[in-house]
């Protein structure tokens, strides 16, 4: 399971993200986005988060370290705003914080260049995953000291949503005609040849197993939690395969 560590002050909410995340401190003496199981999203989009960003660490792309974090809901009495206190108040327990990033700049593809083969690396992942937030309205990478970072993969496999469906909906192209870096033509050929024999059951059982439990349970149609990180791993595994061939927007 991912590090766990202790919120010890909440510092503000970040308005960027429609959840509300919040930058907290930890008692590992780190600072980190917080984001809430209490958020609309619900806990979802914790479990996207750890899945994409720890897949795509073991993939070698950059990704900011994931934690879970213990939140004592104590810690929003003295916040002014109402709606920071209700989430506060409704994510007690374990919610997932990512290393802030300090000196990082929002990636703007007028003012930075990439090569394509990194372009193709990060648009092959993200038809893995099916992340449809990487438009270049909403890029969702950060750049610091010259080196591009992948943060929010909470709007990606979309097929966990509705799980009878899930192998029909990862069986789905992958549209990247709007992602942020189809500008800087990316070698996805090369990406898949290079990332896919990765993809293998054992990464993804490694993966999955970063999940905490309490946010696997009682989901319907699943007897235990690590039947659900099963059912995450399988799309993903089958996807690999020959998503690089469903890609559309982009060259192959």
């Amino acid at each position: 399971m991912l590090n766990v560590v202790t919120a010890t002050r909440y510092i503000t909410p970040m308005r960027e993200g429609g959840s509300l995340p919040g930058l907290v401190e930890a008692d590992d003496l780190e600072t980190y986005v917080l984001k809430f199981t209490g958020a609309a999203q619900g806990r979802k989009t914790l479990v996207a988060e750890v899945v994409c960003g720890e897949l795509a660490r073991r993939l070698g792309l950059r990704v900011p370290r994931l934690a879970a974090v213990g939140l004592d809901p104590v810690l929003g009495l003295g916040e002014p705003e109402p709606q920071v206190q209700e989430l506060l108040k409704t994510s007690g327990g374990l919610n997932l914080g990512m290393a802030f990033l300090s000196r990082a700049l929002g990636f703007d593809p007028l003012a930075f260049g990439v090569s394509a083969a990194e372009a193709g690396r990060i648009v092959w992942f993200d038809a893995l995953v099916n992340n449809v937030d990487r438009s270049w309205r909403n890029p969702n990478l950060l750049m610091r000291d010259g080196e591009l970072w992948l943060i929010d993969h909470g709007a990606t496999m979309i097929w966990h949503h509705n799980w009878p469906s899930a192998q029909t909906s990862a069986a789905r192209p992958y549209d990247a005609s709007d992602h942020a870096l189809a500008p800087f033509a990316p070698d996805v050929a090369t990406a898949a040849a290079e990332l896919a024999p990765l993809v293998t059951g054992e990464l993804l059982a490694q993966v999955t197993a970063e999940i905490p439990d309490e946010w696997l349970r009682d989901e319907p149609g699943f007897d235990t939690p690590d039947d659900l990180r099963r059912a995450y791993a399988a799309p993903l595994l089958t996807r690999a395969r020959g998503i690089h061939e469903n890609i559309k927007g982009v060259a192959a």
